[in-house]
């Protein structure tokens, strides 16, 4: 990739921008510890194919826009892919005589002599954007996705034993490295009257991934069973285990872990990956479902979560306090649990004890005493905080409110001087407070105890590899939000409105989408919301008070997403009906 110094020089002698404009897109870049290329391209400032010209003409290189192309198999195999994703290059074109070779960076002089020797053939060099680059490394993917399948054949018709010759572990490898190529959050391995069915959740939505001979779905979930320390000979009862994928220079499996070769570097960022195993007896056979909990995940801040300048100022207020009760809720899978570990990573101090109780722990955090929910040894949410209460915490965690007990607990906690983290299931932030209500905690305790309130979704992130500008009318935006929420976005109503969305790529699997972020709506308790709470005042009448205090909505968060590019009306039309 050519850095962002050069770039810079580039677009000034090509007189593409002024100056001026450009310095504060290179702060820009710079804040964001991203390329200048891509900012200018999706910005919309300078057309991609312009840049891409003006950038070759300057290295004296043909450009190439590689998305126009069809890169065979064996074109793409002339350079392996850690060579090809590292130096951001790829191979396009290629015979006896040499290879047609696309590079972000051309002046990169080292690789291509280091092919030259290797290949034994002339290198012609192209440029290509740094997008584009993206794009293609995206193939390499799709040919790791046959390597599940490229077993299958030999086995498929297999009996006796030459099924006993299946190679198992082989495939479970396989499963776990395709799932981590493609950043799955989840492995479902489904058996059928007639087949196995495996299906990964990525960005949040299941994909079938491939289908596996029925026979070997017994082999398949005793392996699990294995590496998850499971008994093999239940087969009635439903068991939850976890196991751990680690990359290194071993490949392979053993009895304790999952071992994919690499550093780390070359897959995913991962050094090791967490696996929580589900297993359930159906009809057919045992369902499994693992939640792949990867490093990734421990990376995630408040920052990156997708809250605002103004939300993320609230939240640092709310945390800064000593006591009470702050409160995440959404349905399940929403981020709630994510949400309350970037919090805790920033109160996870030297000075402070703090400790968890879960059901099950998500993360292993350094520093932090976490206890797992376990009913057979009657560590309830209730008996795990009561405990933990007598253990002298500063802040304390506590999974999800499931029952009276809990909630009381916890907000006698808060009122003694503890700073407690919890989740609950409720549709918004106003329907939490009369949820506590049913819960039998009085008036006075919520409206004492409670700092904060976290209601959010996740919605799916446009994919940038193939995003592309469209211009929406507003009469799309009437049909479906209220006029007194546009009039907040709109101070003068538009005939339409500029917005992205993914035409579909390799890199998001034609979905258009590519990631995940969250949407929010963040409620303190104000004087107004206090005087609501005593009165035992509805849902919607908490909403109404909280808007006229400042409280932006999920709707309205989403909605400036939307208009900001980040992800599609579609997608915030999907979650805030839900």
């Amino acid at each position: 990739m050519i850095n962002n110094e050069t770039i810079e020089k580039i677009i000034l002698a090509s007189k593409l921008m002024p100056k001026k404009d450009l310095t504060a897109i290179v702060a820009e870049a710079e804040a964001k510890k991203t390329s200048l290329e891509s900012i200018v391209v999706e910005k919309g400032i300078i057309p991609e194919d312009t840049l891409i010209n003006e950038v070759a003409k300057s290295y004296k290189v043909p450009a190439i826009k590689l998305s126009t192309l069809k890169i065979d198999k064996e074109t793409l195999k002339t350079i392996p892919e850690v060579v090809a994703s590292k130096n951001q290059i790829i191979s396009f074109e290629h015979d006896a005589k040499g290879i047609k070779l696309a590079m972000a960076d051309p002046t990169n002089k080292e690789i291509v002599d280091q092919l030259k020797k290797k290949l034994g053939v002339d290198i012609e060099v192209y440029y290509a954007s740094e997008k584009e680059i993206g794009l293609a490394l995206a193939l390499y993917k799709d040919r790791s996705s046959e390597t599940i399948k490229d077993i299958i054949p030999t086995i498929s018709n297999a009996s006796g034993d030459a099924l006993k010759k299946a190679p198992i572990t082989q495939i479970v490898q396989k499963l776990f490295e395709y799932a981590l190529d493609n950043r799955a959050s989840d492995i479902h391995i489904e058996p059928q009257r007639s087949q196995t069915v495996v299906r990964f959740r990525i960005d949040g939505v299941l994909h079938d991934i491939v289908i596996l001979p029925v026979k070997l779905h017994e082999e398949i979930v005793s392996r699990i069973k294995v590496l998850s320390h499971l008994r093999t000979d239940e087969h009635q009862a439903a068991q939850d285990g976890k196991l751990q994928i680690i990359y290194g220079q071993q490949l392979g499996n053993t009895d304790e872990a999952v071992y994919l070769k690499g550093s780390g570097q070359e897959k995913s960022d991962e050094k090791s990956v967490d696996v929580r195993v589900s297993i359930a007896p159906i009809t057919n056979g045992e369902n499994i479902v693992m939640r792949l909990l990867s490093e990734r995940g421990r990376k995630f801040t408040l920052t990156n979560l997708g809250l605002s300048d103004n939300d993320l100022l609230k939240v640092k207020k709310e945390i800064a306090k000593s006591w009470g009760t702050i409160i995440s809720v959404g349905p399940t899978g929403c981020g709630k649990t994510t949400t309350l570990y970037a919090i805790l990573k920033i109160l996870n101090q030297r000075e402070v004890n703090i400790a968890t109780i879960e059901d099950p722990v998500e993360y292993d955090m350094e520093g932090v005493s976490q206890i797992q929910v376990n009913p057979k040894t009657d560590l309830t949410f209730a008996n795990g905080l009561r405990s933990i209460v007598r253990q002298d915490p500063d802040i304390i965690m506590v999974g999800e409110i499931r029952d009276k007990e809990t909630a009381g607990i916890a907000v006698n906690a808060a009122m003694t001087g503890h700073l407690v983290l919890t989740t609950l299931h409720a549709n918004d932030a106003a329907t939490t407070l009369p949820r506590l209500n049913q819960m039998d905690i009085e008036p006075y305790l919520i409206a004492s105890t409670i700092n904060l309130i976290v209601a959010q979704r996740i919605v799916r992130r446009t994919c940038l590899k193939c995003a592309e500008k469209f211009e929406e009318p507003f009469s799309t935006f009437e049909q479906d939000i209220a006029p007194e929420t546009l009039a907040k976005l709109f101070k003068i109503k538009p005939k339409s409105v500029t917005l992205i969305k993914g035409r579909g790529c390799p890199e998001c699997h034609q979905s258009g989408y590519n990631d995940r972020i969250g949407i929010f709506e963040l409620m303190t308790i104000t004087t107004g919301i206090e005087q609501l709470i005593m009165s035992k005042a509805n849902a919607s009448q908490i909403a109404e008070q909280a808007i006229k205090d400042g409280m932006t909505t999920m709707l309205e968060d989403g909605l400036l997403k939307v208009i900001a590019g980040i992800t599609t009306l579609d997608e915030i039309l999907r979650v805030t009906r839900e």
